[in-house]
């Protein structure tokens, strides 16, 4: 289960999640994975949690993350991190896009 090395960014599909969320994903094997999120502004990455750690930058745009409650606001260069089963989501304040990287792979992203 491994991505293609090169990974074009036209080339690559984007997921619809709704409520002015997409996702496109970039390179994996079973131990990582990498993921672009873009938001419009006002959308919202619902509060959830999953056993994979997470860590992410903000490469544009404006977001208020809320992890297990505490909350701060990252804009472009920010990152942050989360750990398994931590409860965590984001809410855009300029439209923007997050960049996620995930240990283990995320298998429930794959089609």
């Amino acid at each position: 289960m491994n991505s293609p090395y090169f990974l074009m960014e036209k080339d690559l599909p984007w997921t619809d999640l709704g409520g002015g969320v997409k996702r496109q994903i970039l390179g994996y094997n079973q131990d990582i994975m990498m993921v672009k999120v873009a938001f419009e502004k006002g959308s919202i990455g619902a509060a959830h949690k999953h056993p994979h750690t997470q860590s992410s930058l903000c490469v544009s745009g404006k977001f208020e993350v809320d992890i297990e409650g505490q909350r701060s606001v990252v804009s472009a260069g920010d990152g942050f991190y989360v750990a398994p089963d931590l409860v965590h989501g984001v809410r855009c304040l300029e439209a923007g896009m997050l960049l996620d990287a995930f240990a283990p792979c995320r298998k429930d992203f794959l089609p």
